[in-house]
């Protein structure tokens, strides 16, 4: 008899409820199924695989330093997997985290249970965030976020008891077709670089975020890059939460001119850590927000087939727009970029370029190393105006630009054939063509591009029938920390602000 603890995302030891329970009732096998039918879906890409490999090769190295245990895994169909497992071994019981993530993993999750009732094995699956199942509205999900938050993280399991069994070797990327499409330099998976990331933020490098996060110049060090790991789960959301909390306490004692710009900083991180599982929430109420609208009255707003010459410019950072293309290089090559940007760089390509969400959201979640579907979908929504609750946000790319990059470094870093303008004139090179060095012109007229896209919007909004599913939608997903009527949010249009949740 066997005890399979099967490991998703959560790729630690420690604070891992599934493994700790799991412990406590037997022998076990620990096990990661590597699924090829996942890795071919489109949001999935070669640098997301690169970070599970080095996540997984530091997870068997974990197992093996303190219960002598290698990981088992195993390549295929997760429900066949399972029965070759219980073939060999009686599973007794299965644990894993609650999972919350694509649609594909949710159809493989029904499958399995399927499957488990069909042996009458039971399933059990704690939770590792406050995402609830089941839940019809946000009343009271604020506390039950706390109360899980609050609670102690768990140790590492003291001891293991093993079952012999094979293990499998990892599929190479290219078996799995999944190829670098990009120079990349994307930061490196594992709990390691996890726990280092966490005690540099919260000791040097985090002391200006609340300041230094929404430029690009600033934000790739001062911003705490954890975004990967957590949704990896390298690191529990909720040891972010307490060493978050611990290092506040440990802030609020020191004399005041020692504080710095520490409890600011810790303050905006704090309240970002509370907005990760608030948008999980969304998709695990509503899994359609991945393919769909979430307000119906956008379905025919814009075409559904993007427009190639836009859509590829946009992706290739050739829009003659100098931040826009510069953030979108400086993504394409490391993997991450900071969310006003994010947030800029979506905006750009729904309201300027007129492209329905979708497309662009799948080349993002690709880019993406942080890729979580659950906030993922429903910011792309939220910048492409289509969730019918959210304040309209088209930036304007020149002003994020002056504001945000004045002295043009960063630009100049990641579009090298501007290097020659001065501060004053790169954000609008194209007042100098002559040395543009093959950088193109704009491709759209970016202030009568956003005034046509605003007024589409807002005529849409003015008609029948949108305030009641609105109101609906803020019934469902509405925060009730920032709504106090249900109506009045529907109104406004504004029932959420931006939420800096991949910083």
């Amino acid at each position: 008899m066997a005890h399979v603890v099967w490991f998703k995302r959560d790729l630690r030891i420690a604070d891992h409820q599934a493994l700790s329970e799991a412990a406590c009732h037997g022998p076990i096998v620990p096990l990661y199924i590597l699924e090829p039918e996942l890795w071919q879906q489109p949001d999935l890409s070669h640098r997301h695989y690169c970070f599970l490999n080095d996540s997984l090769a530091e997870l068997n190295a974990q197992l093996i330093e303190h219960y002598g245990i290698p990981l088992v895994v195993r390549c295929g169909n997760a429900s066949d997997i399972l029965q070759a497992l219980h073939d060999e071994h009686s599973i007794e019981a299965l644990w894993s985290h609650q999972e919350t993530w694509n649609d594909w993993t949710y159809r493989r999750d029904r499958s399995v249970q399927r499957w488990a009732r069909q042996q009458n094995i039971p399933w059990h699956q704690p939770r590792q965030f406050a995402v609830v199942r089941g839940r019809h509205n946000r009343d009271g999900w604020s506390r039950q976020w706390q109360a899980l938050m609050n609670q102690v993280c768990l140790d590492a399991p003291q001891a293991l008891q093993s079952v012999v069994t094979t293990s499998e070797s990892m599929p190479s990327a290219s078996e799995l077709k999944l190829h670098p499409t990009h120079l990349e330099a994307t930061q490196p998976g594992g709990r390691c670089h996890a726990l280092a990331l966490l005690e540099s933020f919260l000791h040097t490098r985090g002391e200006y975020y609340s300041s230094e996060m929404s430029s690009p110049v600033t934000a790739f060090d001062s911003c705490s890059r954890l975004s990967a790991h957590i949704a990896f789960g390298t690191l529990s959301l909720r040891e972010i939460v307490a060493a978050c909390q611990q290092r506040s306490l440990a802030v609020k004692g020191q004399p005041r001119g020692k504080k710095g710009k520490w409890p600011a900083a810790l303050r905006s991180f704090n309240s970002r850590l509370h907005w990760h599982c608030h948008f999980i929430q969304k998709i695990e109420d509503a899994p359609r927000i991945e393919f769909e609208n979430f307000h119906t009255a956008y379905d025919s707003l814009r075409e559904k087939t993007p427009d190639s010459d836009r859509f590829e410019a946009w992706k290739n950072g050739r829009t003659g727009y100098p931040m826009i293309d510069a953030c979108m290089r400086a993504l394409s090559a490391t993997g991450w970029i900071n969310f006003r940007m994010r947030a800029m760089l979506m905006s750009f390509a729904s309201y300027h370029l007129w492209l329905d969400w979708k497309a662009p959201a799948l080349h993002l979640a690709r880019l993406f190393t942080d890729y979580e579907p659950g906030i993922h979908y429903s910011q792309c929504q939220m910048q492409s105006g289509t969730t019918g609750i959210n304040t309209i946000r088209a930036y304007n790319p020149i002003k994020q630009s002056m504001d945000h990059d004045p002295e043009g470094q960063f630009i100049r870093k990641w579009i090298p054939e501007l290097a020659d303008y001065s501060a004053q004139s790169i954000h609008q090179p194209w007042v100098l063509p002559h040395k543009l060095n093959g950088y193109p012109m704009p491709i759209v007229d970016e202030k009568l591009a956003r005034k046509q896209a605003m007024q589409r919007i807002y005529a849409l909004r003015r008609g029948d029938g949108f305030f009641n599913e609105a109101q609906a939608i803020v019934k469902q997903h509405g925060s009730r920390k920032t709504v106090r009527s249900h109506s009045k949010a529907a109104k406004s249009a504004s029932a959420q602000t931006e939420i800096n949740f991949n910083d």
